[in-house]
């Protein structure tokens, strides 16, 4: 399927610009803001934007600072650890000002944890939200957590590989050798982007019962990028009746590119979940 995104940018408050890829419907039903995440770029959802596009759903999505086509240091946050929080949120208001409806916010890993933490901390309130194997815990032991922790203090800007496994994100055969040979995908990360994935990971899930937007939450059992107790925990923790969970057994850590027919399975969800979402104006001004 070609890519027939169209591409522009985001300014935000600070300055930095973010490259922007938009896949507008022909007809929009509705609008969805994607988030990318960590080490990779918005190019990479191509082909669940075009998906989506043909639903019915204009998507919009941007690179990270530090990542892709948008400027920053690679992997580097250059002001605080919520950064890439505050990021969305400036994204999240300058394309809901660009229609009349408010549009849902999609989140994969660190973009995931970002759209979660934005909305259950800083009070983001999108129409709804999918988080795709957010990064609400990771494998990290203690020793890399207070290492973190110590840098943040003393050289935030400081950078390590990130160690992601690629043969590990999916079971399809091209997706990890794909991902290594993409030239805007990087392997850096920061003492402040992994502190902010630690500490941002532990808020998220204690103010996960103030969860207040209805909310998607699919991710991976057999994930070695990011740990699925996380996601589980969040799932307890939620109100029930703002969250659907699902759990996929066997499938690795990117469930929107795993081999099919378990790819198509976990489309399919997402589309029934929005197609519900979408239905519920209408269904209310029945009632009445």
């Amino acid at each position: 399927m070609p890519d027939t995104a169209t591409t522009a940018s985001f300014l935000t408050e600070h300055g930095t610009r973010l490259h922007r890829r938009d896949w507008r419907a022909a007809q929009p039903r509705a609008r969805l803001l994607l988030v990318h995440g960590l080490g990779e770029h918005s190019g990479r959802y191509a082909r669940l934007g075009e998906e989506l596009a043909a639903a019915g759903i204009s998507v919009c999505a941007y690179d990270h600072r530090g990542h892709g086509q948008s400027e920053g240091a690679r992997g580097v946050l250059e002001g605080h650890d919520t950064q890439l929080a505050h990021d969305l949120l400036d994204v999240f208001q300058a394309y809901a000002a660009e229609g009349d409806d408010l549009p849902f916010v999609f989140g994969h890993s660190l973009g995931g944890l970002v759209v979660l933490y934005a909305s259950v901390v800083m009070g983001l309130t999108p129409r709804g939200i999918i988080a795709s194997s957010p990064a609400l815990a990771t494998h990290a032991g203690k020793l890399q957590r207070k290492l973190a922790t110590w840098l943040v203090g003393r050289w935030p800007h400081f950078t390590l590989r990130n160690g992601l496994p690629a043969d590990k994100l999916s079971h399809d055969p091209f997706v990890g050798p794909d991902y290594r040979q993409d030239p805007l995908n990087h392997s850096r990360i920061s003492a402040r982007l992994a502190y902010f994935l630690f500490a941002a990971g532990r808020r998220t899930l204690d103010g996960a019962a103030t969860l207040k937007v209805p909310t998607l939450l699919q991710y991976a059992a057999d994930d070695h990028l990011v740990d699925a107790s996380g996601s589980r925990a969040f799932a307890a923790a939620a109100p029930q009746r703002k969250l659907e969970a699902h759990e996929y057994l066997r499938l690795y850590h990117e469930i929107y590119n795993e081999a099919e027919a378990d790819r198509s399975r976990v489309v399919a969800d997402l589309l029934r979940w929005l197609d519900l979402q979408l239905d519920k104006p209408k269904r209310s001004s029945e009632a009445l």
